[in-house]
């Protein structure tokens, strides 16, 4: 099996060399480089499984890079590793599709059970097919069964909770879910996110695996049992 790649975003020299080193330590295939800019270079060059990047840094910076790493790539798992812990950098990071926020200073050990998370959640959303206590979902087909017996959701229900469900207790806003499941010329509200997140608990209240969270005045979340 190939050892996942991480791409390590950091400026200061030394911390960029102990998180790679660390990562090294365990596995993974770790590289790093001091900015964002340097950062986009290294993901035109070659793939990566991962991006654990700080935010303030000269010339691009993690906001950016992950805003640019979003308009090509929604699946790559992004990590912030940063000093700022205040919810206005968190909720910016969440709306521009970060999947993970870690605060300076950290436990090593903590980073490594973030990265290894992250990692098994990017598996399973590239899979077809998907389980959670006694719901099965099977992309190929667009199908979703609970104890056997297929759940009648349209094509928009099923890929919304597939995607979910790909990635448990990570926050999607309604602008992520809209930008992700409707047109651009469609005529939906954050309102219509409210009513299809609605139509899907009433239609999986008989799972036993997941409940779907609000997440007030932010968006949706699935939170496994």
């Amino acid at each position: 099996m190939a050892l996942a790649r991480i791409l390590v975003v950091e400026d200061d020299e030394k911390l960029n060399h102990i998180v790679c080193a660390y990562l090294s330590g365990v596995g993974y295939q770790a590289t790093g480089c001091l900015n964002g800019e340097e950062a986009l270079k290294k993901l035109e060059e070659a793939k990566y499984d991962m991006i654990v990047t700080d935010i303030m840094m000269p010339k691009t910076d993690g906001f950016r890079l992950a805003e640019e790493v979003r308009s090509s790539d929604k699946q790559i798992p992004i990590l912030f590793m940063t000093a700022r812990d205040d919810m206005t950098a968190k909720q910016r990071g969440y709306r521009i599709g970060i999947d993970d926020y870690v605060v300076k200073p950290f436990d090593p050990d903590e980073l490594l059970l973030r990265v290894g998370a992250l990692l098994r959640r990017a598996n399973i959303a590239g899979s077809n097919r998907l389980e959670a206590g006694n719901l099965v979902m099977d992309a190929d087909e667009h199908t979703a069964y609970v104890c056997g017996e297929e759940i009648p959701l349209t094509v928009r229900e099923f890929d919304i909770l597939f995607k979910l469900l790909s990635y448990p207790k990570k926050t999607f806003t309604r602008s992520q879910l809209m930008e992700l499941f409707w047109d651009y010329d469609s005529s939906a509200t954050s309102r219509t996110v409210d009513v299809y997140m609605a139509k899907l608990r009433e239609k999986t209240a008989a799972c036993d695996g997941f409940d779907i969270v609000t997440v007030h005045g932010f968006g949706y979340k699935a939170v496994l049992r």
